[in-house]
């Protein structure tokens, strides 16, 4: 059995290499084929002879796609990540595809990272790095606030979003909290609210939910402007949750008092890649990092060490599955019908 691995960086091969090779008596038949460029119509041809493909966030699996990779025998399509947005699910559902994900993996990675954006950009970690290199240490312009005793505005109360609350407590903040489907684990932490009410009261949002029709540009204009004047909000979830070109005018206005992000909603062209010594063509990314108070980072909140092993087990054990013909917990189509739909909650993130 081949799986074809797209998108594939050098700690991706680290990490998957190794789990094969701890696990050969699950794994001794199946062969791992790397390509560093991410799965598109003109990459298809790379998994001709594989019997799965296994993708990240940033491929691309249309219909289009996904009816070139049948053709070219591929019957499995292994996401090495939670969402799978980027995947037709029902094209592949009727083309008799395996599809599967990696629902949870360290939530405690994102949750920490999201922490780690609050407080740069709250307290100006990163403006003082900058100017102690150069021998500046004036404090001027680096004031912050206590997070002690702040409202923080969790949208999305999955794993990471409950992991965060689980952190923030022990700062001592305020939580609020908004989800179509409330969970009893909050409970402990803080209420739920409406969207609105949320905005409203938090000094921080801080955006915790799956990229869905429902949530595509949850923070619009209007989103943003129901926030508190001089709030920050925080994404680490996914780039189309954040409306740009609004959320540029409200940094622009002052009504934003900060913008943290670890995803963008152009990301696909830019993020994974070095960059360095092109001329970066999307003016709105641009635009964004003019800002003294926004930070940009580039979809590392999942990159630890635990999460990486723990993606790449999951990930073979669903090729696994697959290979063996038996359940697995982690499909996202099976038998003829779909498990989840555009537009649903199919897992906690």
């Amino acid at each position: 059995m081949k799986l074809a691995v797209f998108s594939a960086k050098p700690y991706d091969k680290r990490f998957l290499s190794h789990v094969h090779a701890k696990n050969q008596h699950f794994h001794s038949s199946v062969e791992l084929a790397f390509h560093d460029f991410p799965l598109s119509s003109h990459t298809v041809p790379l998994a001709h002879g594989a019997d799965a493909v296994c993708v990240f966030v940033n491929d691309t699996l249309d219909r289009a796609v996904l009816e070139d990779l049948n053709s070219a025998g591929v019957r499995a399509v292994l996401l090495r990540c939670a969402g799978f947005n980027n995947v037709d699910l029902e094209a592949a559902e009727a083309l008799g595809m395996f599809v599967a994900n990696v629902p949870s993996y360290s939530p405690e990675a994102v949750a920490e990272f999201a922490l780690a954006l609050i407080q740069t950009l709250n307290r100006n970690t990163h403006r003082a790095y900058n100017r102690v290199r150069e021998g500046n240490f004036d404090l001027t312009g680096l004031l912050g606030k206590t997070l002690r005793g702040r409202t923080v505005g969790i949208v999305g109360t999955g794993k990471i979003g409950i992991a965060l609350a689980h952190i923030l407590r022990g700062f001592g903040c305020r939580l609020l909290a908004h989800d179509p489907f409330p969970t009893s684990a909050f409970d402990e932490f803080g209420e739920y609210a409406e969207l609105d009410v949320l905005l409203a009261r938090s000094d921080i949002v801080s955006l915790h939910c799956p990229l869905m029709d429902s949530t595509r540009h949850i923070m619009d204009e209007q989103s943003l402007r129901k926030m508190k004047k001089g709030a920050m909000l925080v994404n680490t979830s996914r780039g189309g949750l954040i409306e740009t070109h609004s959320v540029i005018e409200a940094l622009k206005s002052g009504h934003l008092g900060g913008l943290a992000l670890d995803v963008y909603e152009g990301e696909g062209a830019l993020f994974y890649q070095d960059h360095s010594d092109d001329i970066i063509q999307d003016d709105e990314l641009m635009r964004l990092m003019t800002f003294p108070n926004v930070l940009v980072c580039g979809h590392q909140a999942f990159f630890t060490e635990e999460a990486l092993t723990e993606i790449a087990e999951c990930t073979l054990r669903n090729f696994d599955d697959f290979t063996r013909r038996v359940p697995c917990q982690n499909s996202l189509v099976r038998e003829g019908h779909l498990l989840v739909k555009r537009g649903s909650h199919p897992v906690r993130i």
